[in-house]
């Protein structure tokens, strides 16, 4: 299987409380799998400026937006690949470029921000680059965690449905081997995601309208800022 590099989708959220997601999930399994990972953990790793410039912007919903983190599924060893990951959202379309390497290899990268000769001389490489010459203060900040279960449909490979929950932060030592650390937002159940490019199949309408499922703004990244990392800043400024 070719290693995918660029999405483009749109992305629209939703919570669930766990009896919605139960039933949910059953019924959803009748036009949808389970893809091959089944319940998963996924750990992203975010950077922002020192100020926190990246999520003040996203904050403020402007057209325009991105994000940098790395990423991995579960606790990665040193041949395990990662994901360098510059996300942008442009007009409510979500584009995803990721750069994979080992582990080891993210290791060195990271206190010199030089990448490997044949991945820095991709396309993906280069716009890293960039944006580190752009924000050389670009520093990891949180580490958010969350267990993910993923279904797809056969009929058209740019639909497909997360079911995430148990979502956690750690900002004291923000590293992609660190511990989970403390929910984010403990009142939450489950934050289902929908990544889709054109309408939504007719039958899925019907289930969200059926269990009573409704649009969320719900942003893990500025949630955890909003919740905690912005009392800390405030605690560290004062």
């Amino acid at each position: 299987m070719k290693l995918k590099k660029v999405f483009q989708r749109k992305e629209t959220k939703y919570l669930l409380n766990q009896t919605q997601f139960a039933n949910f999930l059953e019924e959803l399994q009748q036009y949808m799998q389970i893809d091959q990972y089944g319940l998963h953990t996924i750990r992203s790793l975010y950077y922002d400026t020192t100020d926190y410039q990246f999520i003040h912007h996203s904050m403020d919903k402007p057209k325009y937006k991105e994000k940098f983190r790395i990423r991995s599924y579960g606790t990665p060893s040193a041949d395990c690949l990662i994901f360098l990951e510059i996300k942008k959202k442009v007009k409510g379309i979500v584009y995803k470029r990721r750069l994979p390497m080992t582990y080891r290899e993210y290791l060195t990268w990271v206190p010199t921000n030089q990448l490997p000769q044949a991945l820095a001389t991709s396309q993906i490489g280069q716009e890293i680059h960039w944006l580190f010459l752009k924000h050389p203060d670009l520093n990891a900040k949180v580490l958010i965690s969350y267990d993910r279960l993923s279904l797809f449909d056969e009929k058209d490979e740019n639909f497909r449905v997360t079911f995430d929950q148990n979502i956690r932060f750690q900002s004291k030592t923000p590293a992609l081997e660190a511990e989970r650390g403390e929910l984010v937002a403990p009142e939450l159940d489950v934050l289902m995601e929908v990544k889709a490019m054109g309408a939504y199949p007719l039958w899925f309408v019907n289930l969200l309208t059926k269990y009573h499922i409704q649009k969320s703004s719900f942003s893990k990244y500025a949630q955890t800022y909003q919740r905690h990392l912005f009392t800390e800043e405030l605690f560290y400024v004062v």
